[in-house]
């Protein structure tokens, strides 16, 4: 059994906690908060991007701190689940590893590449695990298309356009999305999404060339990209920002030799298949829910000491380094090449 210290219950933490107490082989042991109303269990004010409030939670059994330091110096809690704002992970992440805990960090597993660098060296270093939360390739509707990209069930892909574009969030502590020196703006906070997701699919491009709009800052608040794959024979693109007044969109379009899956979380319709002959039909999907089976991959992994490609924080850091491409490119209107 894997005893989990969650650090941060916002959004994130709370929905980590469901899905949790759904997993046969791990069990919440500690939760870290400032707010004396989210110790209580009172979790009804807090919101995200989908889904409802929290609730009311019965925490018996499990320990309530303000402290950081009280869950890291826990014997018994074997793995610390980040889910703090995006500027606090590099600390916090090298504090927990320093202490001798497994780490899985919410996504991005930092706001620059050499903080991310430093968090993987020190995994090294102590020998510990460190997992960054990337939750898209577990969706149903997003494993569905990797597992019909991978048998070739329609046949060779053709084209994928991604989409992730939602209105600016005005839930949130402190309006904490807005201070884009703490979350990166939708540019890294939102679109590291599927530039993860891209990687875990076609691996690493070779070039990034986007438009967009930044903020006076320079942070990216909306961008259009298409991704170079040189050694493939597809074009690959997508788009992502915070100016939408729909509240929140995902998709994507997916063109196949023998047809095109065609998904949106705004439409009424499941996954749809569209082929040649003008039929329509709704393949059935039949994956776990995506929190549950990212985080059941993770205890799993620490339970059989294998590794944990889908959640690794190599991986991350690739998809980081995408997104700080694509900024530049966005800013100089150049065309990207990512270079070994």
């Amino acid at each position: 059994m894997i005893r989990i210290g969650i650090l941060g219950i916002g959004f994130m933490g709370t929905t980590h906690f469901m899905a949790i107490r759904n997993l046969a082989n791990a069990e919440v042991g500690a939760i870290c908060t400032r707010d004396e109303r989210k110790l209580s269990g009172d979790w009804r004010h807090i919101q995200g991007n989908f889904g409802g409030g929290g609730g009311v939670q019965d925490l018996t059994g499990i320990r309530t701190c303000t402290d950081i330091d009280e869950v890291l110096g826990d014997p018994d809690i074997d793995l610390v689940d980040v889910c703090l704002p995006t500027a606090l992970h590099h600390d916090v992440v090298l504090r927990a590893l320093d202490a001798g805990k497994h780490v899985l960090v919410e996504k991005p597993i930092a706001l620059g590449l050499d903080e991310a660098d430093r968090m993987i060296a020190r995994a090294g270093e102590t020998g510990r695990t460190l997992m960054v939360a990337h939750v898209l390739k577990f969706f149903p509707e997003f494993a569905f298309l990797k597992a019909a990209i991978d048998d070739g069930r329609y046949g060779r892909l053709l084209g994928l356009h991604l989409k992730r574009v939602i209105s600016k969030p005005l839930w949130g502590e402190d309006n904490w999305f807005g201070d884009y020196e703490r979350t990166g703006a939708a540019g890294i906070d939102l679109h590291i999404h599927d530039t993860d997701y891209l990687r875990y699919l076609f691996g690493m491009p070779d070039s990034v060339h986007a438009d967009g709009m930044t903020s006076p800052n320079g942070y990216v608040l909306y961008l259009n990209t298409q991704y170079g794959y040189e050694s493939r024979d597809l074009t690959v693109s997508s788009q992502c920002g915070a100016i939408s007044s729909a509240a929140f969109e995902h998709g994507y379009d997916a063109y196949f030799e023998e047809g095109t899956l065609w998904y949106n979380v705004l439409s009424d319709r499941p996954v749809t298949l569209y082929t040649p002959d003008g039929a329509r039909t709704e393949p059935e999907i039949e994956f776990p829910e995506a929190f549950e089976a990212q985080l059941g991959y993770a205890i799993n992994a620490l339970e059989n000491g294998t590794e944990p490609d889908l959640v690794s924080a190599a991986a991350a850091r690739d998809a980081l380094r995408i997104c700080h491409a694509e900024a530049e490119s966005v800013k100089t209107g150049e065309t990207i090449r990512f270079s070994d």
